[in-house]
């Protein structure tokens, strides 16, 4: 057999040949496809680019949803926009026809030297208010301390305190709610108060407590007590004090929750009857520290119940003792100020401003001056505010200034440098006085507060001003606190007149001393010549 050289005779088959229209529809349907890969790619980018968009106002509408929800939780969590009930009364029902009472506290060993007609004791207003309590008793203080320790006290001295105490426990049973805004962390009278009732087995061996007139039980009330954390936010203390009761009747002053201030020390504090439209504007005083209850920081938004009802723009006109006045609440310091509430150094410049003649000042101490630890160091500064009214007044305006102060163990050195800068001022000058006493009474048994003189007010000849805070830097710009400021529309007002005579008496009396030159200015023993 021949081998051909045939292809198709080595077992290969022969390819077609390819045609000129065969190329062309392959090139046509490569072209097609192509054209639909085009058209898909650009469905696809299309959908693609519609996707991320509305991804994007996914994202931007979930991002405003997060953002209303911060909001409304800061809005609900700054206050509690519910709040408790405010018993009915508003701006348009409260009462404006008060009743307005001056209420003293004088060691029995001061009195025999104090020549005057005593005033009404404090510790008896409290009793009266704590009679008229139906439904509420809010009380703020910076110390709780009712009840003194056998050595501290005699059973006369004492007894006061005790008894005070003692009302206090009570108030459940007669349903009434007590409410405390403090800023102690380790009081045991307060924890006492805050108590449920508990059996008398357990409660037999620590007193004081409350029996119930059903045997074998032993009642102590659950108090409501709200710590507010001034260490966080100025890194003072709360050092208001102040009770409401019913919203009706209030009380502000010096005195504390404390035995001394109805027996040892010399106290000075107004009670007001029958004032609810003032009444309630202190009450928002109250809120604003019912809210900051575990609280570190200032919430930025507030509700309407603790923004403030009067102010030195817009005072409460009302009716004192039949008198025609007006009055508002002030408050301290600033970041504790809510809205359209005055500051306690705006409402003190107010009524100095206001006087015509004279400008009376009866405080513990005095010294303008803010102490700040900053990174282990004290550092110390001028504060002018108080200091710079008092030049002003005297120099500028022609008033009569006279400045009672306490001295104790607790008066700081540069307070004679202070006051003797004030005396200064009025050297060859007509038309100017400004005077300057201490109020010392000898402490016995090295008890720094008997006898101390712990009054914090101010008196012109057409308004008042009665607060919580020496006039001291520190105590403004870092201590929480309120003031009541009255201002008569007429001259006179037997109020005024009763605290004039109050500060006169103190003035003349043998406690009150003048500031000495370059002399020493206390003996050995700490008592002032």
């Amino acid at each position: 057999m021949e081998l051909s050289n045939n292809p198709r005779s080595r077992g290969h088959e022969e390819a077609p040949p390819v045609l000129l229209s065969d190329l062309t529809q392959v090139k046509n349907s490569s072209f097609s496809a192509a054209q639909q890969q085009g058209y898909s790619a650009t469905i696809f980018l299309r959908r693609k680019d519609k996707l991320e968009k509305t991804q994007q106002k996914c994202i931007a509408i979930f991002a405003l949803l997060c953002c209303f929800a911060v909001l409304l939780v800061l809005i609900f969590s700054s206050v509690d926009l519910w709040g408790d009930s405010e018993d009915g009364i508003t701006e348009e029902n409260c009462r404006t026809d008060c009743r307005i009472v001056l209420m003293e506290t004088i060691p029995e060993d001061l009195k025999e030297h104090l020549n005057a007609r005593p005033h009404l004791p404090l510790f008896v207003g409290f009793h009266a208010l704590l009679d008229r309590a139906k439904h509420s008793v809010q009380v703020v203080s910076p110390v709780w301390n009712l009840r003194p320790l056998e050595e501290e006290s005699t059973p006369t001295t004492g007894r006061q305190g005790q008894l005070l105490f003692q009302r206090l426990l009570t108030l459940k049973s007669r349903g009434v709610k007590l409410k405390i805004a403090s800023s102690l962390t380790n009081s045991a009278e307060q924890k006492i108060l805050a108590t449920h009732s508990e059996s008398i087995s357990t409660l037999a061996f620590s007193p004081p407590f409350y029996i119930h007139p059903f045997p074998f039980v032993c009642y102590r009330p659950d108090a409501e007590v709200h710590l507010v954390n001034m260490t966080a936010f100025t890194r003072g203390g709360l050092h208001s004090s102040f009770w409401i009761v019913d919203r009706t009747h209030f009380y502000v002053g010096s005195a504390d929750m404390d035995w001394r201030s109805f027996s040892k020390r010399k106290e000075l504090g107004l009670m007001v009857y029958n004032c609810s439209c003032l009444a309630l504007d202190l009450h928002r005083v109250f809120s604003f520290y019912w809210q900051l209850h575990e609280r570190d920081y200032i919430p930025s938004i507030w509700s309407k119940r603790v923004t403030a009802l009067y102010g030195r723009h817009q005072p409460l006109e009302l009716q004192l003792n039949n008198t025609p006045a007006v009055a508002y609440v002030s408050s301290s310091p600033g970041l504790f100020c809510a809205k359209e509430r005055t500051k306690d150094v705006d409402a003190i410049y107010h009524v100095m401003q206001s006087a015509k003649t004279f400008v009376f000042i009866s405080v513990t101490d005095y010294l303008p001056l803010v102490s700040r630890r900053l990174r282990g160091t004290l550092v110390t500064r001028y504060w002018s505010p108080l200091d710079e009214m008092i030049r002003e007044a005297v120099v500028l305006r022609g008033i009569k200034v006279r400045l009672l102060i306490s001295f104790w163990k607790n008066t700081h050195p540069l307070t004679f440098n202070f006051v003797t800068s004030l005396q200064s001022l009025c050297m060859q000058l007509y038309n100017c006085s400004l005077e300057v006493r201490f109020f010392s009474h000898k402490e016995q048994n090295d008890d720094v507060q008997h006898g101390l003189n712990h009054n914090k007010y101010m008196l012109t000849d057409n308004a008042l001003y009665i607060g919580n805070h020496n006039w001291v830097g520190n105590e403004f710009s870092d201590n929480g606190g309120v003031g009541l400021v009255v201002q008569m529309k007429n001259r006179g007002g037997k109020i005024m007149e009763q605290l004039k005579a109050a500060f006169e008496r103190d003035w003349t009396s043998p406690y009150s001393k003048s500031l000495l030159g370059n002399q020493d200015r206390y003996d050995k023993y700490g008592h002032l010549h």
